[in-house]
């Protein structure tokens, strides 16, 4: 069975801009467009607090330590940032879903799009399929996009570390 992939790529949209805040309305746009997003109006500064205001609240559905306070976290997510699902056919992309009202600025139509794409994400992957990365210095939170679910790590950069750091403990608990 295939993955729907609507999940994935908003989840790696939030998962950027939790990682390195945009300082700037335009660097928030632009990282947006290289996410694959349409951007039909002005990006104000507005738009960069709503979105900064957004990432906390979208981190604390990773942080969420049950499934039960996670689906919590995430309904009043949706419940403030989406709406009752609506076809639409704009910018010649064909017809397709939307789970907002039209006329948002981009820090409102990120919150819908995250917000339902993170749930979509999690019903359909599972329920812990975010979380921080296992290396103790890092913490970066991270979508398990495996086949297995199996994900520790924010990067192989982490895990490589991480792997590093143990060989050279038990190595070190051997005498040598």
């Amino acid at each position: 069975m295939q993955q729907n992939p609507y999940g994935e790529d908003p989840v790696r949209l939030i998962l950027d801009l939790a990682a390195v805040p945009p300082r700037s309305p335009q660097e928030f746009a632009d990282r947006c467009l290289m996410a694959g997003m349409a951007i039909d109006r002005p990006v104000g500064q507005a738009d960069l607090a709503e979105l900064l205001e957004f990432i906390p609240r979208w981190l604390a559905v990773v942080d969420a330590e049950t499934p039960q306070q996670r689906a919590a976290e995430l309904n009043e997510l949706l419940t403030t940032s989406s709406n009752h699902p609506r076809l639409t056919d704009h910018a010649d992309g064909g017809w397709h879903i939307h789970y907002r009202d039209d006329g948002l600025g981009l820090a409102s139509v990120v919150r819908a799009v995250v917000s339902v794409g993170t749930a979509l994400h999690l019903t359909g992957r599972g329920m812990e399929r975010l979380s921080r990365c296992a290396l103790a210095e890092c913490g970066r939170a991270y979508g398990d996009f495996t086949r297995a679910g199996r994900q520790r790590y924010c990067s192989h950069t982490c895990a490589n570390r991480d792997a590093v750091r143990r060989h050279r403990t038990r190595r070190a608990g051997h005498g040598r």
